[in-house]
């Protein structure tokens, strides 16, 4: 049985969707509607254009932002795959041993996702390393020519 999780406010609730089947609502024309819940009747209408998982709902007057979740949104955040748990990157590692040939970050400068910090070659091949985020390079440690470790710190990093 599919169930979801619906936030409004701060008020968090699990939904069936055999509950949702059985509401008694009637289509008022474009995306308003009366719906009867528990004996109590309510003019609801959803903004067209808002996003499906985060609709923005006008109930009886109200404004209300939602939050909806499905099966699948649950088990992502279940097993914490959420886009929130992220982690800040602070260290610029060494994906695999190699010799540094180029490095094009300096203490200070500000980088972007994606900005090439540096060139490490490795089994004969030249590999860029990139930022994997907005920052700004704490330090340098290591230099043009220097041979590193796989998981040495290569720079730092706000």
């Amino acid at each position: 049985m599919e169930k979801y999780s619906i936030q409004i406010e701060d008020t968090t609730m699990e939904v069936h969707c055999t509950e949702v089947e059985h509401m008694d609502m009637v289509a008022l024309g474009g995306t308003a509607y009366h719906v009867i819940h528990e004996t109590r009747g309510y003019t609801v209408e959803v903004l067209p254009g808002s996003d499906p998982k985060n609709p923005c709902v006008i109930v009886n007057g109200n404004r209300y932002t939602v939050n909806i979740q499905d099966a699948h949104d649950l088990l992502v955040k279940q097993m914490g795959l959420g886009t929130g748990t992220a982690q800040k990157i602070n260290d610029i590692k060494a994906p695999m041993p190699g010799l540094i040939l180029e490095i094009n970050a300096t203490p200070g400068q500000e980088i972007k996702k994606d900005d090439q910090l540096l060139i490490l070659s490795a089994m004969k091949m030249e590999n860029m390393i990139l930022a994997p985020g907005d920052g700004i390079v704490k330090s340098v440690l290591a230099k043009e020519g220097e041979a590193v470790e796989k998981g040495q710190v290569i720079i730092a990093l706000e």
